[in-house]
């Protein structure tokens, strides 16, 4: 009897000593709930009210840089290069002498020309003495016709010699004077192809040395047809042309510094190139500094669209997955709620929301890898501006 006493005891005790147990965890897994509720509640993020306002669309093109004249400069002599006037890379005047080509072979030319013009001089001289003595012989009727006829046609011989000869003199002046190559206009200068002593032909093909005027810069660039249709339309609502309509056009460098001037369109090409379906199209920057050199490219932003009542939200509030585009609202009670959103084009450090939202909508931005859709925060309503270039502040 006293042995089943013993056992019941035990039974009784490890019994009380189990639900002494669960009670224990009960309590520890409630107030861990507890916890983890008020942590949530607890949870601060900023939110921004969406923005409603009308916005100009900049759209951005890669572009080359030009001088505002790039002039080529090609030998139109042939022989050697005998010296270089000149330091590469240096600012050169017009008119300033740059090569001088061996000028001896040209020089015996213009020699000769003119020793050829004194000849045919003489011989004029002659022609005119000759028929002034026979005129007066052929009226009385001392000479023949015939001879008048002859001593004429000699004199408008010589006469015509004369010319040719003159012509000649002035062709071996112009080419002994294309032995010294000067600037054609004022302007930077490149690296000479061709050195002291080199042999250097004429023609088209044969490039010495290229200048450029970069006090303005042109900027080519191309744009597609299906964006050239659109931007037309949008100008010729504005009543301006694509060609040289816009203005106020802004220019990125390749370090990504804005640069600090805004330029303007110059012209759009006569067609639109059927291999590539694009348009080319052409800006320019003044360039008082110099640090524009032709050869950069360069990122152009001009605006190409007006949208007015836009939808504007920070592009950090924009979570995108598998293609779609959401964000975190505040619905009532401070609940998360999550929608799917339409994008648009970007504007500044925003996008544009077509689908989705409304202007009474408040979004969060930030934080958003630790909230659910239902979950329930603390929200820290910031100001902000869709024209600010800096909205880094927002989640500070």
């Amino acid at each position: 009897m006293q042995y089943h006493l013993r056992i019941f005891k035990s039974i009784s005790m490890k019994k009380m000593y189990l639900s002494g147990l669960l009670f224990l965890n009960a309590l520890v897994l409630q107030s861990c709930k507890e916890k983890e509720k008020q942590a949530i509640v607890d949870i601060e993020v900023p939110v921004v009210q969406v923005m409603q306002q009308d916005v100009a669309i900049e759209s951005e093109y890669t572009g080359q840089t030009y001088g505002s004249s790039d002039v080529e400069l090609r030998a139109r002599v042939e022989g050697l290069v005998e010296s270089m006037d000149f330091r590469e890379g240096s600012l050169v005047k017009k008119g300033q002498l740059l090569y001088t080509i061996d000028p001896l072979t040209y020089q015996n030319r213009a020699e000769m020309s003119k020793a050829n013009l004194a000849e045919a001089n003489s011989m004029l001289i002659k022609a005119r003495s000759d028929l002034d003595r026979i005129e007066p012989l052929a009226s009385i009727g001392a000479v023949s016709q015939r001879e008048l006829v002859a001593a004429k046609a000699q004199y408008e011989a010589s006469r015509a010699m004369v010319e040719s000869s003159e012509a000649s003199v002035r062709n071996a002046e112009i080419e002994l004077g294309y032995c010294r190559v000067v600037a054609p206009i004022s302007g930077v200068i490149g690296i000479s192809k061709v050195k002291v002593g080199d042999y250097v032909n004429r023609g088209p093909g044969f490039i010495i040395n290229t200048i450029s005027s970069i006090n303005e810069i042109r900027v080519r660039f191309t744009i597609s047809e299906k964006e050239y249709l659109r931007i037309v339309r949008l100008m010729k609502e504005k009543g301006v042309s694509l060609g040289s309509g816009i203005e106020n056009v802004g220019m990125v460098l390749a370090d990504g510094s804005p640069y600090p001037s805004k330029g303007k369109m110059n012209f759009a090409d006569r067609q639109v190139d059927p291999s590539t379906g694009a348009l080319t199209l052409e800006a320019q920057f003044h360039n008082p500094t110099s640090i524009i050199r032709p050869g950069q490219y360069v990122k152009l932003q001009l605006v190409t669209e007006f949208r007015k009542g836009a939808l504007l939200i920070p592009q950090r509030a924009v979570n995108e997955m598998q293609g779609l585009y959401q964000v975190y609202t505040i619905a009532d009670s401070n609940k998360i709620d999550l929608k799917l959103i339409k994008l648009g084009p970007a504007y500044n450090m925003c996008y544009v929301v077509e689908e989705g939202l409304t202007p009474q909508d408040r979004v969060v931005i930030g934080g958003t890898q630790m909230l659910r859709s239902g979950s329930v925060i603390k929200p820290n309503d910031k100001k902000w501006s869709p024209d600010s270039t800096d909205l880094s502040s927002l989640i500070n």
